[in-house]
Parts: structure tokens; C-alpha cells; sequence
């Protein structure tokens, strides 16, 4: 029962050697013969034995995967080892309620190729669906880009800077979500204007603002264009608790009152 709740998916799936992944996650699949295999081994049974199975045992599958691959959610200690003067929080130690809020969605999708997504943009956007953050919101961009999720054009996104970061958390955000690879602008937008500038406080303004004020985010997000309300939805994002890592995968969804 989902208790007056439509669930929608927005997660993306864990992929072997996925084109969107610059560190791309390698997934072997062992079938039902191998698990066989496994179970002779470990209860001294045959093959023969497994009547009901045919032979057959569990499936298993070995994944080969950095914590920030496929729909997931990253910890403070993910942009430095303080946040807001203290030490930062690893994912297994996120609080809970941060991860199962009420949602509210922005639509970005009127931004190009590297633009960044200011504060008076964000502005404009909230006014345009009169709704105004609250404490605990989990904020979820929509760029459009899972569209592309198959093709190397999926790294063409617009993304926050340091300000847009900041104001959000200032208003009481804990959580932002975004469905393209990065909550920053594309490494090669990022790339372009050091070159151009040399200053470093252009390389990933928006994680390394996690360093001033304390927050999570959401990489890797789809489906937003299925939610049919810009407010008034909860998110869930629980992360996989892995012990003091700076990430973990999640089965993001959204829950729409019916």
C-alpha cells in the first residue's frame, strides 16, 4: 500500500559501462548454473540433488563501482574533510530526515551548455509557481538532461555556482537534487574558463560551497518531467549505508498525493 501516494521512479539505473559515466561501473553477471556451482560446494550436495532447481542455484552479480555512479546521494565529507567549521559527515551519518522531505521542482531547461543556475534565476522560478522554500525542502533542478542519458551529449548541462548553492542552503535546504551528471556546471565549462581566467575558484564552486555551509545533493536524477506538480510532493532519497563513505547509491522516488 502506498497509503494515497502515486510513486514515480527518478532514479537511474546502476549500469555496466554506462556511456554516462566518466568512471563507468563493471557488473558481472553470474546466472543460476554458477550459483549452482556454489551451493554443491558449500552444502557437499550434487547437482542432481537440486531436483527442484534443476540444478540450478542463486544469481549473484559482482559490481565494480565508485559510490558516485548511477542516481546518488553525496555526503558533506564528498567536498572536503570540514563543513561549516567542523568535521564533515560521511554518508551513513546524513540524518534521515533529510532524505524523506517535501519536494519542490525547478525548471532549468530554459538554460544551455554550461550556463550556471543563479540566485535570481531560482528567484524567478519560485515566484513563477508562487512557492516559497521551507526548512528542510529537498530542491530538485530539472535540466532535461536524462533525455540525452545514453549519448555523450548527457554532459552538455547547465549547473549552480558557489551563490546559488549557498542561498539555497541559507533558506533551509539540506538536500538538491538535479537530473544531469553533476550539481556543478560541466567539467568542460569549467575547464573553458580557467583557461580563460586561471582563477581555481571556477572548478567546482557549487560541491566546494558544501565546505562553508553543510549539505547533501542528488547526482543523476530522471523522470522529473513525469511529476505533474512543481510543489506539494515528498521525496525519498534514502542512501545505501555504507560506512564512512562519501557517497551511496539510492532509489530516488518521488511520492505524488493522489
Amino acid at each position: 500500500m502506498t497509503h494515497g501516494y502515486d510513486l514515480i521512479d527518478i532514479s537511474v539505473p546502476l549500469a555496466d559501462n554506462a556511456v554516462s559515466e566518466p568512471f563507468p561501473a563493471k557488473i558481472e553477471y553470474l546466472d543460476h548454473q554458477y550459483g549452482g556451482s556454489q551451493m554443491q560446494e558449500l552444502f557437499g550436495v550434487s547437482r542432481r540433488d537440486l531436483a527442484v532447481s534443476d540444478g540450478g542455484g542463486w544469481a549473484i552479480e559482482k559490481i565494480e563501482a565508485i559510490t558516485h555512479t548511477g542516481t546518488h546521494v553525496d555526503a558533506p565529507f564528498h567536498y572536503g574533510p570540514l563543513s561549516d567549521g567542523r568535521p564533515a559527515r560521511r554518508i551513513d551519518e546524513v540524518p534521515l530526515e533529510w532524505c524523506f522531505a517535501p519536494g519542490v521542482l525547478i525548471d532549468v531547461r530554459s538554460l544551455g551548455d554550461g550556463d550556471e543556475i543563479t540566485v535570481d534565476f531560482i528567484r524567478r522560478q519560485l515566484d513563477e509557481i508562487e512557492y516559497v522554500i521551507s526548512e528542510n525542502d529537498i530542491v530538485l533542478l530539472q535540466t532535461g538532461c536524462d533525455e540525452r542519458l545514453d549519448s555523450t551529449q548527457y554532459f552538455q548541462q547547465p549547473g549552480l555556482g558557489r551563490d546559488g548553492t549557498l542561498w539555497l542552503v541559507e533558506q533551509g535546504v539540506h538536500v538538491i537534487g538535479i537530473d544531469a551528471y553533476t550539481i556543478d556546471r560541466p567539467f568542460h565549462a569549467m575547464k573553458a574558463d580557467f583557461d580563460k581566467t586561471g582563477n581555481g575558484d571556477v572548478v567546482w564552486p557549487a560541491h566546494f560551497a558544501g565546505i562553508t555551509s553543510e549539505y547533501c545533493q542528488i547526482e543523476k536524477l530522471a523522470n522529473l518531467d513525469k511529476i505533474p506538480v512543481r510543489h506539494g510532493f515528498l521525496v525519498s532519497c534514502l542512501p545505501v549505508k555504507i560506512a564512512r563513505a562519501s557517497a551511496a547509491w539510492c532509489r530516488a522516488v518521488a511520492l505524488i498525493p493522489k
